[in-house]
């Protein structure tokens, strides 16, 4: 099943998920990866959503932070049905703008990006990675 859908203000369903970048990370094809999140949206997991009558505010994303070493991971799902269940309930579609933003913003913090960490097809790469390929 797809990523839950939700309806926008003019009732047109929104997708959580990228199906290029699912099938990228399916072919483990990195160069594929990079294309699809350089153009195409993304879905984190929230701590809390942000206000429905707020567009802009997209929520509080959720990081994890290992209890043992204190490294701080971000995760990114290519389809809202891959994200696990143990994780916060809510999710946000974001760009790529918001993408290059928070890697920029938290570089000094966060530590790796797993995507589709639960499966079908993980991948994980350091953030200046993700950042060249969102640049490029």
């Amino acid at each position: 099943m797809a990523g839950k859908a939700r309806r926008t203000s003019t009732d047109e369903p929104v997708e959580f998920r990228s199906q290029a970048l699912a099938e990228a990370l399916e072919r483990q094809d990195i160069a594929a990866v990079a294309l699809a999140l350089r153009h195409g949206n993304t879905v984190v997991p929230l701590v809390k959503p942000g206000p429905r009558d707020s567009p802009l505010d997209g929520g509080e994303v959720w990081t994890y932070r290992d209890p043992r070493t204190g490294e701080v991971a971000l995760l990114l799902f290519s389809d809202a049905a891959n994200k696990p269940a143990n994780l916060p309930p809510a999710v946000g579609l974001q760009s790529p703008a918001w993408l290059r933003s928070f890697l920029t913003r938290h570089a000094s913090t966060i530590t790796t990006v797993f995507l589709d960490i639960a499966g079908p097809h993980p991948m994980q790469a350091p953030p200046g990675e993700l950042l060249r390929a969102l640049e490029a």
